[in-house]
């Protein structure tokens, strides 16, 4: 079960610091690998150089969710990108794993949304809203 939505508290921050470059580089990379096939999946973002679309930091984290398992902890983020601007998409939603405080965080994945239309079309996207809801997601 996935708590409620808060602001970060220390074991989030942890966590983030813990997988913050590897988020960062995997966030660079599928914006690569998604500009080949749908880039619209960071078409909020396209105008960004690498540097700008990863240069976020721990006090970027706004949100996080978090469920326990029988292994550890799961982590649900919302962080925003600074260069982009505030009334628009402008968040990315992660998601982490920790099996505790004496363990090392690993990054499970980032959010991808592909949303089909009623007529049959799909939408598809990785750069989110503030109102977006942050929810589970598996890839």
């Amino acid at each position: 079960m996935l708590g409620d939505p808060h602001e970060p508290k220390e074991e989030s921050i942890r966590v983030f610091k813990q997988i913050e470059h590897e988020l960062k580089r995997s966030l660079v990379r599928l914006r690569h690998e998604s500009n080949k096939h749908e880039p619209e999946y960071f078409a909020a973002a396209e105008h960004l150089r690498d540097a700008q679309l990863a240069g976020f930091g721990p006090d970027d984290l706004q949100q996080v969710r978090v469920a326990t398992s029988a292994y550890g902890l799961h982590l649900f983020g919302k962080v925003r990108i600074p260069s982009l601007p505030d009334e628009g998409p402008a968040y990315i939603h992660f998601r982490a794993f920790t099996g505790g405080p004496d363990d090392q965080a690993a990054l499970h994945s980032i959010h991808t949304e592909d949303k089909e239309g009623p007529d049959g079309g799909h939408a598809f996207r990785a750069i989110f809203t503030k109102d977006d809801t942050l929810e589970w997601f598996d890839a």
